[in-house]
């Protein structure tokens, strides 16, 4: 009997074992119907080789040389808790070529968006720290990047992703980056892990698919088998992987700082981004839809913001803790980017506010070509022996020269430093100063001693004189970095049972993504040792057992700060979409639409077709939106004025979402819109004949969160009671919770 066709999307050419395997082998062979380029010279001569000769052999790790590596989890430091030692060979040659993968965007945050703004310093934190941009009423002018981790340039803006969150200051002491992410940890404590995450991460490379997601084999392959991601997946996993906007989103300088009073005095640090919108986020549903019908749906969020006068800000704010020799905070090591502080341990502390206020001129010149990197620090901010930081030290720099074409990237418009510089550097590609003197090297006479070097008391950066432990040169890390489910599962128990759902929701689409059940089995087990009903849940929704928690599980307290719910923020700058037609009652829709704009939100007006409502009237209504372009996705809330007919399109040869209803009471595009919305837990409102929109949509009038008034002079009021809604996000009591 012949063998049933095997089914297409294996990732490897045969089946993964459970447990990581550890007895050497050769490289295994490619998967069938593949194969590589006819071995010719580079003359076009067939040389006769064999392929495989071209592909990596040997069953050994070696570095690019053919040694043999003993160890490539972690970098060489003094001492399991000491720094990173330059003369780590691997690390700096593994990290040099990662950088240098791509060409010409970035390896990792291609897809980004940026603005500039203005950073105005509180004062608050002359008792920590002695930067001169923190000072009180300062105002330093910024330039923000967001940015998503793993997809290319062209990729959407709405996958499940990590966000990138890195700030340039232009202090009078020179540039200061803080470059960090929406999520506090990473899913790894040693830079040197870097290019083995993202090479997981990144689309599989023999189809170069999937783009821009992790709910493929190679990813959770890795974080199966290395657990220490386990926290940041969790994270990812949640709502926190799928924001609603880059102006609702936290940012956290994920590693412990160094900061450094005007006495020499030094505290430890973490710095964090606070939304003053709130932290929200899409549903999962909502952010594919947005994938197909606005992939550029961030991008343009941000940018129509301040366009409109709607200026995102974020409060800056640190955690501080005492700079003592064992670097823990309650018995929490700070040196473990994948370890948080709850804030109910150390809370945050404001130290200045951002506004950005100013779209770029020019995306490549600004946007693309602007050059962040950790080191960049400012007197009163060092940083510590975190062996994640150490390797971004390097990386960053190295990065930039291959990306921006040279050692100059510095003297780009976008990268310039608002001080004087006087740095000794000379020529290199691209170089646009113009150097005077012949003695660019220091001591020298022939330009009378300049530059000179610059003491703490000159304003010069002084590193903090800091006892680093003594110790054998090592490839380990210490106990402490060992513990890797009990954050996972305080932040689980953090969550609001809603919140949970989609944290299930998320483990199993992306699993069910994976052609390998072993991988899903690892992955189970991780689950187990962080909650059981997290685990049978997912197990259920991927038709398999689900394991027993592998060692008795962590007894932690939840921190209600790691939820995005229960607390109510502004509702400034939310989109509202007002459905309208030429029968509509347009002096209410204007009346809306002022008080839409009253309440510093965006209203769009959604008719059958563009150009005006009303257009012989002395004030035509101008549409934004036509019922065959909107999808509900790009709405915060709905507002129905009346209940449109179909339009002329509204038929399944034209626009597929009419189907044939050309003979409905309302258009069926509009059902649809309000359909989504409510499913997507939406305030809806509206007034007239609204209400035949709900029953096409087949909404219950009386469910939470729907709001309608019997005739237009009520509309305002419907306004009132949706921008109320707002305020907590969504209509959280549409979705019941199981969990």
């Amino acid at each position: 009997m012949d063998q049933p066709a095997p089914i297409p999307g294996r990732p490897s050419s045969e089946e993964p074992q459970l447990q990581e395997p550890t007895e050497p082998r050769e490289p295994l062979p490619p998967k069938p119907g593949q194969s590589g380029p006819e071995p010719v010279s580079p003359t076009g001569r067939p040389t006769g080789a064999d392929p495989a000769a071209l592909a990596q052999g040997g069953a050994h790790l070696t570095d690019a040389q053919g040694h043999r590596l003993p160890d490539t989890d972690h970098s060489l430091t003094v001492g399991a808790r000491g720094p990173v030692l330059l003369r780590d060979h691997h690390l700096r040659e593994k990290i040099t070529h990662f950088d240098h993968e791509r060409i010409p965007e970035r390896v990792v945050h291609a897809r980004g968006a940026a603005a500039h703004g203005v950073f105005r310093g509180y004062g608050t934190a002359a008792s920590v720290t002695r930067a001169a941009f923190l000072e009180k009423d300062v105002e330093t002018p910024v330039f923000t990047r967001f940015s998503t981790v793993l997809g290319s340039r062209g990729s959407a803006d709405t996958v499940r992703d990590t966000r990138g969150f890195a700030t340039k200051f232009y202090t009078s002491e020179g540039v200061f980056d803080l470059v960090g992410n929406n999520i506090p940890v990473f899913f790894i404590q040693d830079a040197i892990k870097f290019p083995d995450v993202i090479h997981a991460g990144k689309p599989h490379p023999d189809r170069e698919i999937p783009q821009a997601q992790s709910a493929h084999d190679t990813f959770w392959d890795f974080v199966s088998l290395h657990t220490e991601a386990t926290h940041h997946t969790l994270w990812n996993m949640s709502d926190r992987g799928i924001p609603r906007s880059y102006r609702m989103m936290e940012g956290f300088g994920v590693h412990t700082f160094r900061l450094v009073d005007a006495r020499g005095a030094t505290t430890l640090a973490k710095f964090h981004w606070k939304p003053k919108l709130g932290v929200h986020s899409l549903v999962w549903e909502e952010a594919q839809l947005t994938g197909g019908a606005d992939p550029d749906f961030h991008r343009r969020d941000l940018a129509d913001a301040i366009e409109a006068g709607a200026f995102p800000q974020w409060e800056l704010g640190i955690q501080t803790f005492p700079d003592t020799p064992e670097q823990t905070f309650e018995g929490i090591d700070l040196l473990d980017p994948t370890k948080i502080v709850p804030e109910e341990l150390s809370p945050v502390q404001p130290i200045g506010l951002l506004t950005l206020n100013a779209n770029p001129t020019n995306f490549f010149a600004e946007t693309e070509q602007v050059a962040f990197h950790p080191g960049h620090l400012v007197p009163g901010i060092d940083v510590t022996d975190d062996p994640l930081l150490a390797g971004r030290l390097f990386s960053y720099i190295d990065t930039q020269i291959t990306r921006l074409g040279g050692p100059n990237f510095a003297q780009l418009p976008i990268n310039r430093p608002h001080t004087e510089v006087n740095d000794m550097l000379r020529d290199g590609m691209h170089q646009t100063a113009v150097h005077r003197g012949v003695a660019p090297y220091r001591p020298n006479s022939l330009d009378g001693g300049c530059p000179f070097t610059a003491g703490a008391d000159a304003g010069g950066y002084v590193e903090a004189p800091v006892e680093v432990p003594a110790g054998r040169k090592v490839r380990e890390a210490p106990a402490s970095f060992a513990d890797h489910y009990s954050q996972p599962r305080q932040f689980w128990l953090s969550l609001s049972p809603v919140e949970r759902e989609h944290v299930i929701a998320a483990y199993t689409f992306e699993l069910s993504k994976c052609y390998e059940n072993t991988i899903k089995e690892r992955v189970l087990r991780t689950l187990a040792a962080i909650d059981p009903v997290l685990c049978q849940e997912v197990a259920t929704g991927l038709g398999m057992p689900a394991p027993e928690p592998p060692e008795p599980l962590a007894d932690v307290a939840p921190s209600p700060a790691l939820s995005q719910l229960g607390r109510e923020w502004p509702a400034e700058g939310r989109i509202i979409g007002i459905v309208a037609d030429g029968n509509s009652d347009l002096d209410a829709v204007r009346a809306v639409r002022q008080a839409v704009l009253d309440r510093s939100m965006v209203p769009l007006v959604v008719a059958p077709t563009g150009g005006t409502l009303g257009a012989g009237s002395g004030d035509p209504v101008t549409v934004q939106r036509t019922f065959a372009a909107a999808r509900s996705v790009e709405f915060d809330a709905l507002l129905l004025a009346g209940a449109p007919e179909p339009g002329d399109d509204a038929h399944g040869a034209r626009d597929a979402k009419a189907g044939g209803g050309s003979g409905a009471p309302v258009d069926p595009r509009v059902a649809l819109l309000a359909g989504e919305a409510f499913r997507h837990a939406k305030a809806l409102g509206g007034w007239g004949d609204a209400r035949r929109v709900t029953e096409a949509a087949g909404i219950d009038p009386a469910a939470p969160g729907v709001i309608l008034a019997d005739g237009p002079d009520g509309a305002v009021d419907v306004l009132d009671g949706v921008a109320g809604l707002l305020t907590r996000h969504r209509v959280w009591d549409r979705f019941p919770a199981t969990v």
